[in-house]
């Protein structure tokens, strides 16, 4: 499955009778009905440690562009209207701010080790703990409740994985919770942000900025409020879109339908 397509219903699987495995690209398996393949003996495997580098790669990237305004720089610089660039026209500093990570995966600590290079204070609420060890190699601080998170931090970046506890897991109430200063990041699924409490958000200036690589749906409509904001920068889901960790990814799933058909252990097999 690429992109999740096609959607795998009952009555696909029961057109498909022979069928032993189910690969699919990424490390979400939101859009998969695991009971339902379960149940028809299907097992399935994503490619869940080969994007977490490039997926980092990106959020930091977004970080950057939101907070010193890079779209809107661009369109400045090339504009045919521009006669003078602005003196007053100001970004915001990412050195030494605060960054508030809410999902400490693969994908959320790479972001970590990254965001220590820039000297940033590094707040993080996950289901579990890390380890001290762990915690200390970036500087990390782990808040057990997300309101702690969402107070302090200048940044908050999702890098959660889809499910019913994570299902707009940021509403109206968790961004009055932010400061008015802050940039809201997500790497993981669109649905893990109430879309319409964001808009609200941005609007009224609950908080300053959002940086997106996912939507819901993808792509948006294109009469969105979403599209007609400034202080918004919405990527095509691109987190894992490099040559070589696309190759990567499926050669990960060819070698998990290979060894399926076998009836060897599945790599990666989701349990």
């Amino acid at each position: 499955m690429w992109y999740h397509k096609p959607v795998i219903t009952e009555e696909l699987l029961q057109g498909l009778p022979n069928l032993k495995v189910v690969a699919s690209s990424g490390v979400g398996i939101d859009h998969l009905d695991l009971n339902l393949l379960f149940s028809y003996g299907v097992k399935v495997s994503n490619t869940p440690f080969v994007v977490s580098t490039d997926t980092a790669d990106l959020g930091m990237a977004l970080m950057l562009a939101s907070s010193r305004r890079l779209v809107e720089g661009y369109e400045i610089a090339v504009s045919p209207d521009t006669q003078y660039f602005p003196a007053d026209w100001l970004g915001t500093e990412v050195s030494g701010a605060t960054l508030g990570i809410v999902g400490m995966g693969t994908i959320g600590y790479k972001v970590a080790e990254r965001a220590k290079a820039f000297e940033m204070k590094i707040l993080y609420h996950n289901r579990n703990r890390r380890n001290e060890e762990e915690e200390s190699a970036v500087g990390a601080v782990y808040c057990k409740k997300i309101d702690d998170l969402l107070r302090q931090s200048d940044f908050v970046l999702l890098s959660v994985n889809l499910t019913p506890q994570t299902h707009k897991l940021i509403g109206k109430r968790e961004l009055e919770l932010m400061k008015p200063t802050a940039t809201l990041l997500n790497i993981s699924r669109g649905l893990v942000i109430d879309q319409d409490a964001l808009v609200e958000g941005l609007q009224n200036k609950v908080i300053k900025a959002a940086a997106l690589d996912v939507t819901y749906p993808e792509p948006l409509p294109r009469d969105h409020p979403l599209l007609k904001l400034k202080n918004v920068i919405i990527t095509p889901h691109i987190g894992s879109a490099t040559k070589k960790t696309r190759r990567l990814m499926m050669e990960n799933m060819t070698e998990s339908i290979k060894t399926g058909l076998r009836g060897l252990p599945v790599p990666h097999e989701v349990v």
